[in-house]
């Protein structure tokens, strides 16, 4: 690879990437009544989709961990578009085509599970790999633009609907398959590096032996648990503590939590050669508990809902912060590494909402829900403590 080529445009394809992955995973829900209404399909099938897209990116996660080196990041990448794509789309053509409209929903959410979970992994180290300065702000920035396409997704779909009405669903996921097709063409031309071309990466025992490695898996587990405990849950706490509709609901609870979380991304992108990575974390994952505390004990749903807003804000740095971190600490710890730690991230993603809605379905409150995911954000922070105790 030329060492004078210009990294940027592989950077900006990386953004759209995380793009992409706002539109694979939040996409489906905001459907998810009109699937119930359409082809009939109960509740208990409808999270049945959830849980198989997280397991799926699960198991992407782990098999890539030894794939992506062989098959390359360019081949890999492109894939991952082209399986999002077509996942996207198949969810208003698969049902039609199917005699069995549920089994073409979940061929569906396979396809853009696939896509979805291979650009999780791969897009930090290729962000890494550019030769390019401060990474601290690059690998903050990269991540903020989930956020955004989060709160795109949520914000232009409310508005197509409102525009269209619901009954052009299928068009909308067509349009929204536009973006990962042209992604993949972009990738497909913009130069691309790989972690080991530097330096020969660690074998997996070798990583698996280092107490640090260790220490940053627990934290990307309880950061994606505090993150997705608040965020999954954010639109039943607004709707059932300030009594609004589904859309007031999702501006008020998840938009406002994806925004907050992308200002802190984005603002630490702005200002990371001022601040201390390791002290910010830190302070996040407090700030993150008194976030939980204020939306799981307030009486005033004002208060509460302010509490899931500051979660957003508290929980925006740790997910990349911890990627960051990681690769300075275990140097040659390359693709591996990241896919291990994704997979630790995704673990996380499907075991705090879970709780959350366990408990919750015990206590007959979302609030006992939340207060038991408080666990989550208390063992971020005694991670982060420990990982300035241990050396690898």
């Amino acid at each position: 690879m030329n060492s004078n080529a210009d990294y940027r445009p592989t950077i900006r394809a990386s953004y759209l990437g995380y793009v992409t992955q706002a539109v694979v995973n939040n996409l489906a829900p905001l459907l998810f009544l009109t699937f119930q209404e359409i082809y009939k399909i109960s509740i208990e099938k409808i999270t049945c989709l959830i849980t198989i897209n997280f397991t799926i990116q699960l198991f992407v996660d782990l098999l890539s961990a030894g794939m992506i080196d062989r098959i390359g990041y360019r081949r890999a990448i492109v894939s991952a578009h082209i399986c999002s794509a077509a996942g996207i789309a198949g969810m208003a053509a698969f049902p039609a085509v199917c005699e069995n409209a549920y089994l073409g929903l979940v061929a569906a959410v396979v396809l853009y599970a696939i896509g979805g979970g291979l650009i999780e992994v791969l897009l930090s180290p290729i962000v890494e790999a550019c030769p390019t300065e401060k990474k601290d702000a690059s690998m903050s920035l990269l991540h903020s633009f989930y956020c955004w396409g989060y709160v795109i997704v949520v914000a232009a779909t409310a508005l197509f609907f409102a525009v269209f009405g619901e009954r052009w669903w299928r068009v909308l996921c067509i349009l929204w398959a536009v973006l990962p097709v042209c992604n993949a063409f972009y990738f497909g031309k913009v130069p691309i590096r790989s972690l080991n071309e530097e330096q020969e990466p660690v074998r997996w025992r070798i990583l698996f032996s280092r107490k640090l490695f260790w220490i940053f898996a627990l934290v990307m587990v309880c950061a994606g648990a505090s993150e997705q405990a608040m965020s999954q849950w954010a639109s039943v706490f607004a709707e059932s503590g300030l009594h609004v509709s589904k859309a007031a609901g999702d501006l008020a609870g998840p938009c406002m939590f994806a925004a907050l979380m992308g200002v802190s991304r984005l603002s630490y992108a702005k200002f990371s050669s001022r601040i201390s990575l390791k002290q910010l974390m830190f302070g996040s994952s407090v700030l993150c508990i008194l976030s939980y505390i204020m939306t799981a004990f307030s009486s005033c749903p004002i208060l509460g809902l302010a509490g899931c807003g500051l979660c957003g804000l508290s929980v925006g740095i740790l997910w990349p912060g911890t990627f960051r971190v990681a690769s300075k600490s275990l140097p040659g710890g390359g693709t591996a590494m990241f896919a291990f730690l994704a997979l630790a991230g995704d673990l996380g993603c499907t075991l705090g909402p879970a709780v959350v809605g366990l408990v919750s379905l015990e206590a007959g409150s979302i609030h006992g829900g939340l207060s038991a995911a408080i666990l989550f954000p208390v063992m971020l922070c005694l991670g982060i403590i420990l990982w300035n105790l241990i050396k690898s």
